[in-house]
């Protein structure tokens, strides 16, 4: 889902320390702000991602009265369109695929997902996001097939068998878990279509797929207001947030010790963190703890920016990440991203040259001949402004050029296939392979969906993006 504003490293107060600490377990001694500057980094490195969902869980599931909401928890929201400048909840969203969107809550009993048999040919799939934001888990075209079926989530107290009629069990680690349901429109012709396909995704509690009495309802929750998107990145009361979000993720046991050390400032499920008990040097010292970890988030984004990271890096399974707590961080650059095997998103932010991307000047996209997008399913390249990351306005309505309109791009002569990137319409002629940019600053998403083995193991790069004099 980039944004500049993400680029800005916080301003640091340079401060004399005194030795005031935190009460903490009697078998340690007192947290230093030295101490507390440390700890704060690294709590918030790993704490950022599960805020920034928490906000987005708010937005669309909680908040009813929001402009961004989209159904109560366990009911399923299609939006029966492609998301347009208008959406500004999630950041860099694609827009060729019409979402539909549900907030899985987990604590009384799982939940049945009933997929339509969908026809071959169209891509569809459901992304399983944990309140840590790892992908645990996909239904869809590349792991289970069009045919349709029912699937059990389950949270992470439940056992019991396999229900009769049920294809196999998604388990998740957190009680809270969000599903992002994309399904492909090839046109805008076909929007009737995806609206009937989404008509068929079909939610139940288990009791109501059984037939059988519910379980007693699970206690009513006082969900605490998010802080905004840009107080998320400064605000002590970010780990206000985040305890409250940690009380519906039990502890992994490889976490163990990690929670303890982020115990010692006041950060944890059920723990109390008031800014207004700090003395000033100890809000100082978590304030500059939260610099601290922008700084590394800003180095993380410079090397996507030159390729040493890839967005491949950034989401998957708690297996995959393997503790990397700093390349999930910067998985909220493009929250609820897929995981590589499902789509993979090389990500312009300079041109050949190394220079930012800007719509002050004009640039253009060359495919060579027999080397667009290696894909099983479809690939697309978005538009986004900076430092909002959302879709860019323009006299043409398009936000994004994708293979499905491969039959109405000009070729070049030669059979590769040039985009032309600017502002302005470079003229009729060209119109047609015009990717509308805004005026100043932007980066573009190209989305290789269910990314052939090329594109996952190197052999084919994305091409860049050349300025043009």
């Amino acid at each position: 889902m980039i944004n500049l504003a993400y680029l800005k490293g916080l301003a640091c107060a340079l401060v004399l320390f005194a030795p005031v600490a935190f009460a903490a377990a009697d078998t340690q001694p007192p947290v230093t702000p030295a101490e507390a500057r440390a700890i704060a980094k690294d709590a918030y490195i790993y704490g950022y991602p599960l805020v920034d969902h928490y906000r987005v869980q708010y937005d669309y599931f909680v908040n009813s009265q929001g402009p961004e909401f989209k159904a109560p928890w366990n009911h399923i929201a299609n939006i029966p369109r492609v998301f347009t400048p208008a959406d500004k909840a999630v950041q860099t969203p694609n827009s060729d695929t019409p979402y539909s969107w549900m907030g899985l809550d987990l604590r009384a009993e799982p939940i049945v997902l009933t997929l339509p048999p969908i026809e071959k040919g169209r891509y569809f799939s459901v992304q399983f996001t944990d309140a840590y934001t790892f992908n645990f888990d996909y239904l869809g075209t590349r792991t289970t097939g069009n045919d349709g079926g029912s699937y059990l989530v389950v949270g992470p107290n439940w056992k019991g068998p396999t229900p009769a009629g049920v294809k196999r069990v998604v388990r998740s680690e957190t009680q809270f878990v969000t599903l992002v349901y994309r399904t492909q429109s090839f046109n805008p012709g076909d929007i009737d279509n995806v609206k009937k396909i989404q008509a068929g995704y079909k939610v139940q509690l288990l009791s109501q797929f059984l037939g059988t009495t519910p379980p007693a309802a699970p206690p009513a929750i006082d969900f605490v207001k998010p802080l905004s998107k840009e107080d998320q990145k400064t605000s002590l009361e970010f780990f206000s947030i985040l305890n409250f979000a940690l009380q519906s993720c039990p502890t992994n046991p490889a976490e163990t010790d990690l929670m303890a050390r982020f115990a010692r400032i006041g950060v944890g499920a059920g723990k109390t963190f008031d800014p207004d008990k700090l003395s000033p040097e100890m809000k100082a010292a978590i304030g500059q703890g939260i610099s601290d970890a922008w700084a590394d988030f800003n180095g993380g984004v410079n090397q996507l920016a030159s390729g040493q990271l890839t967005s491949g890096d950034l989401f998957g399974t708690r297996e995959y990440l393997k503790g990397n707590y700093l390349d999930r961080m910067l998985g909220t650059i493009g929250i609820f991203g897929n995981s590589k095997q499902e789509a993979i998103y090389p990500i312009y932010y300079v041109d050949a040259d190394k220079q930012r991307l800007n719509g002050a000047n004009r640039y253009t996209l060359h495919f060579a001949p027999g080397q667009l997008p290696p894909v099983h399913a479809f690939w697309s390249l978005t538009m986004y402004e900076l430092p909002s990351s959302l879709l860019v306005e323009n006299p043409i309505d398009r936000y994004l050029i994708n293979s499905p309109m491969l039959p109405q791009l000009k070729r070049d002569s030669d059979g590769g296939l040039t985009l032309y990137v600017q502002n302005e319409s470079p003229g009729k002629d060209k119109e047609a392979n015009w990717l509308p940019a805004p005026q100043g600053p932007f980066s573009m998403y190209l989305r290789l969906y269910w990314p052939t083995d090329a594109a996952l193991n190197g052999r084919w790069t994305a091409p860049k993006a050349e300025r043009q004099q």
